[in-house]
């Protein structure tokens, strides 16, 4: 991935950053989800850095050697947008158009829920606003089938074992390589990072902090939603009820035959959903 690694620290924690773009340029963050990296927006950044925009792309809470703590309640969604703020301001940003696919999506919304004066725009990616996600899950039973995979998730040791064991095989299947766009080398940068000590451990403790009392506030600034009609995690209902969650500016974007590998498989076309946001906010 082109550009400069910074490493900016949060209190006791160490945040690797990719950078790309002009120095004077609109900042931008970019929040990768689950199980990937800062990688994800590869083939993302050039495009938007074109355009003239500064692009920071964080490897996030857990992901990052230097910031993977142990505890599950730091994985908290209140904690990860509060991180995510704390570190806009170690990188000296007071604001920025922000950017967020799966889980990155997630922190996305929460930021711009909860701190809406550090979010100038939002382009929610695969991931509908949580309130969206929850009412989907409880009244639609294909929804509840798609999100079945998350209970291994939360068993602690064993999804560890399980995604792991025969050198990753199950880890490296939900890349869906042959459809996703994701290259075999990519996948591999992935299955290392989260094959390190602890950090699996970490990237699975976003899900076992989840918790259904958690309410992330209707989203007042503009905001596009990106979602492909072949993401197998999220159904449409989700995807249409987020409207209900964005009473201002929103915008719907819709990518027929992509998978849930948006930045990696319609990198185009999910830079001009961006850049159009930007544009106009």
């Amino acid at each position: 991935m082109p550009g400069e690694l910074l490493r900016t620290d949060v209190g006791d924690l160490t945040f690797d950053v990719r950078v790309d773009g002009p120095e004077d340029g609109r900042p931008v963050l970019l929040l990768h989800g689950f199980p990937e990296t800062s990688a994800s927006w590869a083939a993302v950044t050039p495009l938007l850095a074109q355009a003239g925009l500064r692009t920071y792309a964080p490897d996030q809470l857990g992901y990052s050697p230097g910031a993977r703590p142990a505890d599950v309640d730091a994985y908290a969604l209140q904690n990860l947008a509060q991180v995510t703020a704390d570190l806009m301001t170690a990188l000296e940003i007071p604001v920025a158009d922000v950017v967020g696919h799966d889980w990155g999506a997630n922190v996305a919304w929460a930021l711009a829920g909860w701190h809406s004066d550090r979010v100038r725009s939002l382009t929610a990616v695969s991931v509908p606003h949580p309130a969206a996600y929850t009412a989907a899950y409880r009244a639609d039973p294909e929804q509840k089938e798609r999100s079945a995979y998350i209970r291994l998730f939360w068993q602690a040791g064993k999804a560890e074992e399980v995604l792991l064991a025969d050198e990753a095989r199950r880890l490296r299947r939900m890349y869906d390589v042959e459809t996703s766009g994701i290259s075999p080398e990519t996948v591999d940068e992935y299955v290392g990072v989260l094959s390190a000590p602890g950090a699996l451990t970490a990237a699975l403790n976003w899900y076992r902090a989840m918790s259904s009392d958690v309410r992330v506030d209707k989203i007042g600034v503009p905001t596009t939603y990106v979602w492909s009609d072949g993401d197998v995690a999220i159904g449409r209902m989700a995807a249409e009820a987020c409207a209900e969650f964005v009473p201002g500016d929103y915008r719907f974007v819709q990518l027929p035959g992509v998978t849930h590998w948006i930045p990696e498989q319609a990198p185009e076309q999910l830079a001009a959903a961006i850049l159009d946001r930007i544009a106009s906010s």
